[in-house]
């Protein structure tokens, strides 16, 4: 009774808008009390949540995205991007999606994609014809790209709480980043057929070699963080680490570009985003604490086996669970009361936790572009001047091949561990 007066106060306040670390916290507090529960257990389990070394590279790859939208080199990925495909029809479309791919590298988190690229691709989009609804959608879901292809904020997390490896969430996230690329772009030249849009550019190899050259030192933020991790010179934390410092150097001595105001505007930005992220995990983690006393993985297994004991079938009742609760769930916070309910479920039934991860971050990157949280179309809806409806509307479409994709990796899972068996070889 007193698990449902948990679920119950938690969606209350949800409702009421109040912000989800402190939806999280208050039904907790509520929970323990009723319990008769020493309220000290709270703070206990709140400490012990944040206190992770791997969650200090959440500050350091926010930091490094943040500087490197200070820094302008949004502009020189898309101007790279423009040259690379934006000859093919519906030219934009195209490099939307390729943008999105090369920063995904950089930023790890969607919001910020859609924040920094957004901007600058929906009004090149304006400028060029494209229709806003085409625009919006597929700067949206091009977003999306960038928590799944490293560095990924979101992989972090859920590595803390299911004790996997960080390196190799970040390297099984490769392939499955790129099919999404793929698939987005198949809806874009399907989309440019039937509108018809134009070509961008010609295609020129002196285009190409001159953007190349003018993002060549963003484009090595990637190998410097993948490079470094799989080869074993430092951990992801550490790969933060670089990152940040990376980006700063680009930012002050490289282009300079970033001074002393921006650098403290940028560091006070990433202040306060780190902050809402390690108060979401804290409380998040005292929930799935509750939730872990109470054996709610068990009985969630057990509502699952009495159901059905096909793998593929559960495997299908869980992402609709997992989607369900992105679509009304903040994703750090979904990740940190979901995985210790998933994780056991998952290993009784032979599913690999790396594999799991990338199903479940793709899953919940799906629900940031569905109402009624639906982040990513927030700040679209902020930087494009689009009606919040008008961009649910834009994005529906662009939903198909994301979906497809997760199905795609749910039930071929040797495409998501292709890459962590190969260059780790003791998975």
């Amino acid at each position: 009774m007193t698990l449902s007066l948990l679920f119950a106060s938690l969606f209350v306040l949800m409702l009421l808008r109040v912000p989800i670390a402190f939806a999280l916290g208050l039904s907790s507090v509520g929970y323990v009390l009723l319990a008769g529960l020493p309220p000290v257990v709270l703070m206990h389990n709140m400490i012990n949540g944040m206190n992770s070394f791997p969650l200090l590279a959440i500050p350091f790859f926010i930091l490094a995205g943040a500087l490197m939208n200070a820094a302008g080199i949004t502009s020189r990925i898309f101007g790279f991007a423009r040259s690379l495909v934006g000859w093919t029809h519906g030219g934009l479309g195209h490099v939307n999606v390729g943008a999105s791919v090369i920063f995904s590298g950089m930023s790890g988190a969607a919001v910020a994609d859609a924040g920094g690229l957004g901007a600058i691709e929906i009004r090149a989009m304006r400028e060029a014809g494209y229709d806003d609804d085409f625009s919006v959608g597929v700067t949206a879901a091009s977003s999306t790209i960038g928590p799944i292809i490293p560095p990924s904020l979101p992989l972090v997390i859920y590595g803390v709480m299911a004790s996997v490896s960080i390196g190799k969430l970040f390297v099984a996230g490769i392939i499955p980043g790129l099919l999404m690329a793929v698939s987005l772009m198949v809806m874009v030249w399907w989309y440019s057929s039937r509108r018809n849009y134009p070509r961008d550019v010609a295609f020129r190899l002196s285009n190409v070699w001159r953007t190349f050259v003018s993002a060549f030192l963003p484009l090595m933020t990637p190998v410097i963080i993948v490079g470094g991790i799989v080869s074993g010179a430092f951990t992801p934390t550490e790969a933060a680490v670089c990152a940040a410092a990376y980006a700063l150097f680009l930012g002050t001595v490289v282009y300079r570009t970033v001074d002393l105001r921006s650098f403290v505007r940028v560091s006070m930005e990433t202040i306060e985003t780190t902050a809402s992220v390690i108060m979401i995990v804290g409380a998040a983690t005292v929930f799935a604490w509750i939730l872990t006393s109470n054996q709610a993985a068990a009985h969630f297994a057990e509502l699952l086996l009495g159901l059905t004991d096909n793998k593929y079938l559960i495997l299908f009742l869980i992402m609709m669970v997992v989607l369900v609760v992105g679509m009304f769930m903040e994703t750090i916070a979904a990740i940190s009361i979901l995985v210790p309910v998933l994780l056991p479920v998952s290993v009784q039934l032979g599913i690999d936790p790396i594999h799991l991860g990338i199903i479940v971050i793709l899953n919940l990157m799906i629900g940031l572009l569905t109402p009624p949280v639906g982040m990513v179309l927030f700040v679209l809806s902020k930087v494009s001047d689009v009606p919040f409806e008008k961009c649910v509307t834009a994005t529906l479409p662009f939903l198909i091949p994301l979906i497809l994709v997760l199905i795609l990796l749910t039930y071929v899972p040797a495409i998501t561990l292709y890459l962590p068996d190969l260059l780790y070889g003791d998975h």
